[in-house]
């Protein structure tokens, strides 16, 4: 069996032919770029392309980051959602600053935002709630989210009789449930280039709502 330093190491990174981007023709702002690459990256065959980490950092100054799934991104900012009793959403109220990211590696294209983050409104987490699938609600009705499991067979339990009542109740509330949005004062487009002279666009919020722009050294 191959050891993990050999198999590491044979890696290769974007095999495949990368889309051009010329950050002089990028819109003013960052919503519209985010929009574009997003929905090429889903043309291209990119997996999961909806999918983000989100970095927070603890009640220590600690960073911590995980996937979640982003719900949206509008003029407001970049949504989510997730229990407000979980790990989470215990650090956003503490401290409601933290960093979104996403790869594309089909097209070799990385974004990454940071900003503050708010909660939306119980009716606007009641409506994301039931917009998706009775597997989500069911999984929101266990909730309980990061706190210690005793053992696979209490989850079982617990899940099975969270379909259940997902089931019967499709229409039932999940008062921990909460939608936030991501408001961000800086925004980064990343275009990968085989040949390592990497594109990367960012823009950073200024004063009157308007956004400057800067290349960096990749």
């Amino acid at each position: 069996m191959t050891g993990f330093h050999e198999t590491l190491r044979a890696l290769r990174v974007w095999d495949t032919e990368l889309p051009p981007f010329d950050p002089g023709s990028a819109p003013a702002d960052p919503l519209p770029l985010f929009r574009e690459w997003f929905t090429s990256a889903a043309r291209a065959g990119q997996t999961e392309p909806h999918t983000m980490a989100l970095a927070t950092v603890d009640a220590a100054g600690r960073p911590d980051v995980r996937t979640v799934m982003l719900h949206d991104a509008d003029e407001r900012g970049w949504h989510f959602a997730s229990h407000a009793t979980s790990a989470k959403g215990r650090q956003l109220a503490a401290d409601p600053h933290a960093a979104l990211h996403f790869y594309w590696p089909v097209q070799g294209r990385q974004v990454r935002l940071r900003g503050r983050v708010s909660s939306g409104t119980p009716e606007e987490a009641y409506a994301d709630l039931h917009a998706r699938s009775t597997g989500a609600l069911a999984a929101a009705l266990v909730g309980r989210q990061s706190e210690v499991l005793p053992s696979l067979e209490e989850l079982e339990r617990a899940g099975a009789a969270a379909w259940r009542r997902a089931e019967a109740e499709p229409d039932a509330d999940v008062e921990t449930w909460t939608r936030y949005v991501l408001e961000p004062d800086e925004a980064e487009f990343f275009q990968g280039d085989a040949l390592r002279r990497h594109v990367r666009l960012r823009y950073r919020r200024a004063p009157g709502g308007r956004w400057d722009r800067d290349l960096l050294w990749p």
